[in-house]
This record gives C-alpha cells, sequence and structure tokens, in this order.
C-alpha cells in the first residue's frame, strides 16, 4: 500500500468547498435525522461537543433543536465552510487535534460520527481521544461514537477492496491492509457533470478494542446498537452506534 497516503493533509481548501456535495447523501433526512434526534435525546437540557466537527453536517442541526453545540476542528478550511452557513456562528469551534485541543465549559454529551475516530491512525491516537473526551464530559455524561464495523467477513481471500456505497452521483470502496489494521476510503464523485476523487486513510477498530480505549479512560459502555435508529447489535451488522458514561461524582 502507497505508504505517502497515510501522511498526506486531505482535509485542504478544495475538499473542504465540496465536502458537502461529495457527502450530499450522508444530507439525506432518512440519515440525518434519526442522528440528530439520537444526539438530541442524549445531550437533554445540558451542552454538547462534537469532535471532528467538520463543515457542521450534525452540529448546525443539532444546534438548531436548541442544543448548545461546540466543536472541534483540526482543518481550518473545514471550519470556515461551517462558519459561513446559516447558523454556524452559533456553533463555537476551537481549532486543534481532536486528541488534546480543549474546546471551552464542561458538556453533557461528546460525540463523534461518520467514522471520525478512524481518522486516528494509531491506537495510540485512538486512546488519546477517548481520554480528551472524558475530561470534556461532566459526571454522568457520555460519549457517542458512530463507527462502521470492519466488512472483513465480506472479503474473499487474496482480495483487499470492497465497495460501502454505490449512488447516482457517488461510488464509494474501501481497500484494506489487513497487517496495520488501517484501510484507504476512495470516493468518486460526479456533480454538474464533472467528476472528482478524493481519498482517506482510516485506522479500523472493533468494538471490543473501543470498549477497552473506553475504560481505560474511566468511562462504561451504556449502549449499543446497529444504527441511529436504534436497532439491536448483531454480529451481522455492518455499523454501531455506542454510548459510553462517565460515572456520577
Amino acid at each position: 500500500m502507497d505508504t505517502d497516503v497515510w501522511n498526506e493533509d486531505v482535509w485542504n481548501e478544495q475538499v473542504a468547498r465540496s465536502y458537502d456535495a461529495s457527502s450530499a447523501h450522508m444530507y439525506e433526512p432518512e440519515v440525518l435525522d434519526p442522528a440528530v434526534d439520537f444526539l438530541a435525546r442524549r445531550a437533554g437540557s445540558g451542552a454538547a461537543v462534537e469532535f471532528a466537527v467538520g463543515t457542521g453536517r450534525v452540529a448546525l442541526p443539532l444546534s438548531a433543536r436548541g442544543v448548545r453545540v461546540a466543536g472541534i476542528e483540526k482543518s481550518e478550511p473545514m471550519a470556515r465552510e461551517l462558519g459561513g452557513k446559516p447558523g454556524g456562528d452559533a456553533v463555537d469551534v476551537t481549532l486543534g487535534d481532536m486528541t488534546t485541543a480543549r474546546a471551552p465549559g464542561s458538556f453533557r454529551l461528546v460525540y463523534l460520527v461518520y467514522n471520525a475516530i478512524t481518522c486516528l491512525l494509531s491506537q495510540d491516537e485512538q486512546v488519546a481521544c477517548f481520554r480528551n473526551a472524558a475530561r470534556h464530559l461532566e459526571p454522568g455524561g457520555r460519549l457517542v461514537i458512530e463507527v462502521f464495523v470492519p466488512d472483513l467477513q465480506r472479503l474473499p481471500p487474496g482480495e483487499t477492496a470492497r465497495p460501502f456505497h454505490i449512488g447516482e452521483r457517488h461510488v464509494g470502496f474501501d481497500t484494506y491492509d489487513l497487517v496495520d489494521q488501517r484501510l484507504v476510503s476512495h470516493h468518486y464523485t460526479i456533480e454538474d457533470g464533472r467528476g472528482s476523487t478524493f481519498r482517506s486513510s482510516h485506522r479500523y477498530v472493533w468494538p471490543s478494542e473501543l470498549d477497552l480505549m473506553a475504560g481505560l479512560a474511566g468511562l462504561e459502555l451504556s449502549e449499543r446498537w446497529a444504527d441511529w435508529t436504534e436497532e439491536p447489535f448483531t454480529a451481522s451488522s455492518r455499523s454501531h452506534v455506542s454510548a459510553w458514561r462517565k460515572p456520577p461524582a
């Protein structure tokens, strides 16, 4: 696998400007509304902070529900896109790495969506992210993560690629590095008759490994679902939405 992929800074100005269009299927009401509903219920009357808030796909509608939402974002171009949208001034974004950056205040909810935890390319970084989330949480607060289950059961011997989305305007597939527990997501998008490509690097992680990371950060598993609609998580689930709770003081 091309090792340069792991070092490239993909969240640049060009990607930020086209990100919403390339991820249009993630804005569909049947995808987005259940996520916002789920998070709003967990936040309750408290505040929420999104790690890797990006262009605000989830943060903005959650804020519109009356939840005070902050964000941490490493990419300044992505944060600018968020700030320029209607309601963007209501989301206070801290620029920095989600493993170390600190958003002001304490929060009832910390959340990462759309596989953001896998953008951290080492186990140490992922553990640091859990610990940083725990520092943000008030006692009794929850960390919620949406992430895919590695598709290795469907990977025939000798093959390294699996599609994850096939639509009219977007096709995406992952190529796996089974030795280093990493993958590259390849996106091919057609918008206004023009084609574009994008690829991002990830470290895939199993539910049990995430539970161990949570334990190292002092958090306890409180719920796990197959998706935002709270379908039961089973051995055949291809994703999960998990919540870990910080014990009450």
